[in-house]
C-alpha cells in the first residue's frame, strides 16, 4: 500500500510544496509566479484524486489517512508564509492568513485528542466550502501581479477579498469544531474507550477536502 497510486499523489503533493517555495523565491516575475501557481494547481488537484481513487479503486490504509490532512496543511501553511515573505499581502491582511493558520492547528490538535478517544470529527459542508474558497483564494495570491485585471480589481485583489473571505469561514467552522471537540473534553471518562454519547470506534476524518468528503480515507 505505500506505493499504490493514491499513496504517490500524496507523497507528490508535498513534494510540490518546496518546489512552490522555491519558484516563488528565486525565479522572477511573471514566470515564477505561474510556474508557481501551476504547481500549487496540481497539488490541489492532488487532494480530490488521492480520496477518490483510494474510495473506488479500495485503496484505503492507514498511511493515506495519517499523510493527507498533514499535505494539506503543509501545503497551505507553508504557501501563506511564502506569500508573506515576497511581500505578496501585508500589514493588516496577516491577520486573515494568522487566522486560517491558528484554526489548522486547533482543528489538529482536537482531532489527535479525540483519536485517542476514539471520536470522529465529521467534515462539515460549510468547511469545504471554507477550504474550496480558501485554495481558490491562494491560487489567486500566487499569480499576484503577473495575473490579468478583472475589471476595476486586479488578480491580487481577488486573492485578498478571498482570503478575508476564508478567514472568516474559518472563524465560524472553527468556532462549531471547538465547540463539538469541547463536548467529548468535559465528557465523563469511559472505561471502554467510548464517549458520553457511545460514538466510540468512529475514525477521524481529514476536514481540509475542498471538493470531495473523506480525502485522508486512502
Amino acid at each position: 500500500m505505500l506505493t499504490n497510486l493514491p499513496n504517490l499523489l500524496t507523497y507528490s503533493r508535498i513534494i510540490a510544496i518546496p518546489v512552490i517555495v522555491c519558484l516563488l523565491l528565486f525565479v522572477d516575475d511573471p514566470a515564477g509566479s505561474w510556474l508557481a501557481f501551476s504547481v500549487y494547481t496540481y497539488a490541489c488537484l492532488t487532494d480530490f484524486f488521492d480520496g477518490y481513487l483510494a474510495r473506488i479503486w479500495e485503496q484505503q490504509s492507514s498511511l493515506g489517512r495519517f499523510l493527507d490532512p498533514i499535505a494539506d496543511k503543509l501545503l497551505v501553511a507553508s504557501v501563506l508564509l511564502v506569500l508573506v515573505g515576497v511581500d505578496r499581502f501585508g500589514g493588516l491582511t496577516i491577520l486573515p492568513a494568522a487566522v486560517i493558520l491558528c484554526r489548522e492547528i486547533l482543528v489538529s490538535g482536537l482531532r489527535e485528542f479525540l483519536a485517542e478517544v476514539r471520536v470522529g470529527l465529521p467534515v462539515s459542508r460549510l468547511a469545504k466550502w471554507k477550504t474550496t474558497l480558501q485554495m481558490l483564494a491562494l491560487g489567486f495570491l500566487l499569480v499576484g501581479p503577473a495575473g490579468p485585471d478583472f475589471g476595476p480589481l486586479g488578480t491580487l485583489d481577488i486573492g485578498l477579498i478571498g482570503l478575508w473571505a476564508a478567514a472568516a469561514l474559518t472563524l465560524v467552522t472553527g468556532y462549531d469544531y471547538l465547540w463539538a471537540g469541547l463536548k467529548h473534553v468535559n465528557a465523563p471518562d469511559d472505561p471502554a474507550g467510548n464517549d458520553a454519547d457511545g460514538a466510540g470506534g468512529a475514525k477521524p476524518e481529514s476536514d481540509t477536502t475542498g471538493v470531495a468528503p473523506d480525502q485522508g480515507s486512502h
